[in-house]
C-alpha cells in the first residue's frame, strides 16, 4: 500500500514515519485490497498536554476511511487512529460481503 505522511508546521523525524507507516502497514492483514493512504500530523493549538492530532485517510476500493486521534504523543494517536480504522475496515467487508 502506498502511503504518504503529512506533517504540517513541523519536520517529523524519521523514527516516528518509520513508527505510523509500520502501524498502518498491518491494516493490510484485514483487507489486502487497501490502495493507498495519507496520514495527516499536526500540532493542535490548545494549551493542554494532549495537542497532537494524527489524522489518517486509507482509499479503499468504492470508499474512503477516515480516523482523526487527538492525544499527548503522535505515537499514541496513531495507535488509536489505526484501531479505528481496523473496526472500519471489518465493518466495510462484513458490508461487501453481506450484499
Amino acid at each position: 500500500m502506498e502511503l504518504r505522511v503529512h506533517s504540517i508546521h513541523f519536520d517529523a523525524d524519521r523514527k516516528l514515519i518509520e513508527f505510523i507507516s509500520k502501524k498502518v502497514d498491518k491494516l493490510t492483514t484485514f483487507d489486502d485490497k487497501l490502495m493507498s493512504g495519507e496520514v495527516f500530523l499536526r500540532l493542535d493549538k490548545a494549551d493542554d498536554h494532549s495537542n497532537k492530532v494524527a489524522e489518517i485517510k486509507i482509499n479503499v476500493p468504492g470508499t474512503e476511511l477516515f480516523a482523526k486521534k487527538k492525544c499527548a504523543s503522535f505515537e499514541e494517536a496513531t495507535d488509536l487512529a489505526v484501531h479505528a480504522l481496523r473496526r472500519q475496515i471489518k465493518k466495510h467487508k462484513e458490508k461487501i460481503r453481506d450484499k
